[in-house]
């Protein structure tokens, strides 16, 4: 059979979120950064799930803190050794999820749950973006 003029060759190349999905070799380089928000979940956790498509949702056009990285590591994934002792607090969390913001690997602030206008409110205080 013919292929017409609508037939895909191949698979389409879905965007790539500003959402990034961390790991315990990839976590530390977001920290690093000079502008950064780290999203603390568990892959369980409804909540968790929620802020992620909202969040994604507010970075889907890309315009929106254009300078500042953002990254989600789910603390039930294995390998995340390193995270765990470079960040002893993460083993008293009570709440998830935990938003956690870093300029230049200093934690500046953090606050539980999401809401996007609570984190405009907290980059634009923190991060000045």
């Amino acid at each position: 059979m013919r292929a017409g003029p609508f037939v895909r060759a191949g698979p389409l190349e879905a965007p790539l979120s500003r959402l990034e999905i961390l790991d315990g070799k990839t976590w530390s380089d977001l920290v690093a950064a000079p502008k950064g928000v780290l999203v603390l979940g568990k892959s369980d956790c409804d909540a968790c799930k929620a802020w992620s498509a909202e969040l994604e949702g507010l970075l889907d056009d890309g315009g929106r803190w254009p300078e500042v990285r953002f990254g989600k590591l789910l603390l039930d994934h294995a390998g995340l050794v390193s995270f765990k002792r470079a960040n002893p607090w993460v083993a008293e969390l009570e709440v998830l999820p935990m938003n956690v913001i870093y300029r230049e690997g200093q934690k500046v602030g953090e606050f539980a749950g999401g809401g996007g206008e609570r984190l405009a409110a907290r980059i634009e205080r923190l991060l000045g973006s």
